[in-house]
């Protein structure tokens, strides 16, 4: 079933809620939205988890406001939606800018509530490179990015589907992929991406002590390997898993794999390195 849950006066965010049991709350990358785990949903149901894949503002079926794309507006808004449906005792599951999203919501609203978090292919604790971090992007390239979504989005969101998997799929997959991007709002899409290029969430990782797996694909080109093994420096109750061979779409290029990684993290009663 899907929730449109008001986060503030007439703005609605979309949830998708599938399966019973534990409940995983899903945080998907830009610029996409939750259609983006489909494959993800009928797992989690047949193995007894809830599957809660939240649009974002500005993306997928939630509304689409001026406002709003820092990560502190973006937990506030995961915060609505889990007291909304009454969440307890759930698994935050953030990919790539959902990954500093789902930092910020622990920063922000503490973590009593949550049981463990995954971090996939996240954009985090940095998107770009800043004096002291020499990874990942430059600011340049991002205003770059910026730059060619106001000229032809729909061109740029077909380079990126090229840039987003190592492992080759069909002409029908990678224009749904371009279409589940062309269904944000093309101001959420620039609003984010700055946010992507000025966010840091470096200070916050520290504190976080709840089991903590991060998924990364070592081919990836948007948030490179390196940014998953800073992330397991600095998390103390951490374990990254390398997904040798896909880019920043993990959960496409090995999709049995990430299933199982997955299932097993969430079965799991902590975090154990293989």
């Amino acid at each position: 079933m899907g929730h449109y849950i008001e986060v503030e006066d007439n703005i609605k965010i979309y949830a998708e809620d599938i399966g019973s049991g534990q409940p995983v709350v899903f945080l998907h990358g830009w610029p996409l939205n939750n259609k983006a785990f489909e494959s993800q949903v009928g797992e989690l149901a047949m193995n007894g988890f809830r599957f809660i894949g939240i649009d974002l503002r500005g993306y997928g079926k939630s509304d689409k406001p001026w406002h709003g794309y820092d990560y502190d507006t973006a937990a506030s808004d995961v915060k609505a939606v889990v007291d909304h449906l009454k969440l307890e005792n759930f698994v935050l599951a953030g990919f790539s800018m959902g990954g500093p999203i789902a930092i910020r919501y622990i920063t922000k609203f503490g973590q009593q509530n949550v049981d463990k978090l995954l971090l996939l292919s996240a954009a985090a604790p940095l998107f770009t490179q800043r004096d002291g971090f020499k990874y990942n992007l430059k600011p340049k390239e991002v205003d770059d990015i910026i730059n060619q979504v106001k000229e032809d989005r729909p061109a740029f969101l077909s380079e990126f589907a090229d840039m987003f998997f190592e492992q080759k799929h069909s002409p029908e997959f990678l224009h749904w992929f371009q279409l589940l991007g062309l269904e944000a709002g093309a101001h959420s899409t620039i609003n984010s991406a700055i946010a992507l290029r000025d966010e840091d969430l470096r200070d916050e990782l520290t504190g976080i002590s709840v089991p903590t797996a991060i998924f990364h694909g070592k081919k990836d080109q948007i948030c490179e390997y390196a940014l998953g093994e800073e992330l397991e420096k600095q998390i103390p109750n951490s374990v990254l898993v390398p997904f040798k061979h896909s880019g920043h779409g993990i959960n496409a290029d090995e999709p049995e794999r990430f299933n199982t990684e997955l299932i097993r993290f969430l079965r799991s009663t902590g975090v154990k390195s293989e």
